[in-house]
């Protein structure tokens, strides 16, 4: 299955719930006007956009409307399309310039973040890179054994030590294996609790040393994983997170799983990092790296063969 039709059918319950609903809006509308607004604008809020974004998006709908450039009814569906698409962004390629380069994945527990490092594993090895995974969440029950399991489905090589190590030390084996192996990437799993931005920020710090020391001048991403079924607390998490550490980009996990996906445009919008990876099912390929033209047109029920006249009409 092609990954444009994996991603409709993964943000199906998000378009349906509600995105589908515009289309209806819009054809019992004859001509553009304030109560359009006012529907559309309920619409967004019920589908978790938020309230700020929602007031941003109508207001640039507005604006439009006042330049000229949204005429009908009709012309409304594609200005959202292409105001959803700004703001969502474009997502940007990993940084993977050294080798090893290091991607820390962060995130509180039960997000997905396990699956989401194995997954991204995976993807990485299909592109002929090494991977070398280190288990440095090291304080939950059953942390390492889980993914153990996911990098064994996706040939990564994990290193390890017993629950309640040291992560840092972890993370110094893992740099060491990585090294000795040629491997083209590690992949640092973080503990995943947020108890105060004090205890996150030393523990990304002590490991940040151990990395700076083995591995001076590498390529460093840092990716937070967020549920998406959690709408605006996935929000309140970026926000957290972005406040204690340096995120270079966002994983969104289990978009197929909710109608909440609306919440995607208001964590890019508040937060200003780029997504890098969605995921959509939970299969081991069931991710892959953020479209902003086809994770709309997935949403607002385009076509793929529809994206190229995406604008053209505002």
């Amino acid at each position: 299955m092609a990954f444009f039709d994996k991603l409709k059918k993964g943000l199906k319950k998000t378009k349906d719930a509600v995105f589908g609903q515009v289309d209806s809006v819009i054809k019992s509308f004859k001509k553009v006007d304030e109560e359009l607004l006012e529907e559309l604008e309920e619409i967004l809020i019920c589908s978790d956009v938020g309230a700020e974004t929602t007031e941003y998006i109508i207001d640039e709908l507005r604006d439009r409307i006042k330049s000229g450039h949204i005429k009908e009814a009709d012309d409304v569906r594609a200005a959202l399309g292409d105001i959803l698409r700004e703001l969502v962004g474009e997502g940007e390629e990993l940084k993977l310039e050294s080798s090893p380069s290091v991607i820390l994945v962060i995130g509180v527990n039960g997000v997905g973040k396990t699956t989401s490092i194995g997954k991204i594993a995976a993807k990485l090895i299909s592109e002929d890179k090494k991977v070398v995974v280190a288990a440095a969440d090291t304080f939950r029950a059953a942390a390492i054994e889980q993914l153990a399991v996911w990098c064994d489905r996706a040939g990564a090589e994990l290193i390890r030590q017993s629950e309640g190590s040291d992560p840092a030390a972890v993370v110094y084996d893992a740099v060491a294996a990585a090294k000795n192996r040629n491997a083209d990437v590690l992949i640092v799993d973080t503990a995943g609790r947020l108890h105060n931005k004090k205890n996150l920020m030393d523990e990304l710090s002590k490991i940040g040393r151990v990395l700076d020391r083995e591995l001076p001048g590498c390529s460093k991403e840092t990716l937070l994983v967020l549920d998406s079924t959690t709408g605006q607390n996935a929000l309140i998490q970026a926000k957290e997170f972005k406040s204690a550490t340096d995120i270079t980009g966002l994983v969104l996990t289990k978009l197929d799983g909710t109608a909440k996906g609306g919440a995607v445009f208001s964590i890019r919008r508040t937060v200003g990092i780029p997504v890098k990876f969605i995921g959509v099912g939970e299969q081991i390929d069931d991710m892959e790296r953020f479209d902003a033209e086809m994770f709309v047109d997935a949403i607002l029920g385009q076509d793929e063969n529809e994206t190229a006249q995406i604008g053209a009409e505002v």
